[in-house]
């Protein structure tokens, strides 16, 4: 099995469903960024809410050295769980949004 590819096909499974959910009082569209060169994904969410501008990413994550890098997850449930859900070890994620000293306090990789 191809790790790379495989954990290439999960994210954009998970963005994707994400991005299936609007929000109720916000007038707003997700755009969905896929770089596979780079391995960047991200979902955006732009709009209004009320006279107040949306322009927000929900979920950004990289792959970097062959280990998820969650740079930004907006989610409740979690996007680590949702990695971990469909078959990512916990040491092949990284809490990027976390400070590395706090990093060894989780189920996750330093780095």
């Amino acid at each position: 099995m191809d790790t790379l590819a495989e954990y290439r096909r999960i994210i954009r499974a998970i963005i994707e469903e994400y991005a299936r959910y609007k929000p109720v009082n916000i007038q707003s569209e997700e755009e969905i960024i896929f770089d596979e060169v780079r391995d960047h994904y991200e979902l955006m969410r732009m709009g209004w809410d009320g006279w107040k501008r949306v322009h927000a990413s929900v979920i950004h994550i990289d792959i970097r050295d062959g280990k998820i890098w969650i740079q930004h997850d907006g989610t409740e449930e979690g996007i680590a769980n949702e990695l971990v859900k469909a078959g990512v070890p916990h040491d092949h994620i990284v809490l990027a949004f976390k400070h590395p000293d706090v990093r060894q306090h989780t189920d996750f990789a330093v780095a």
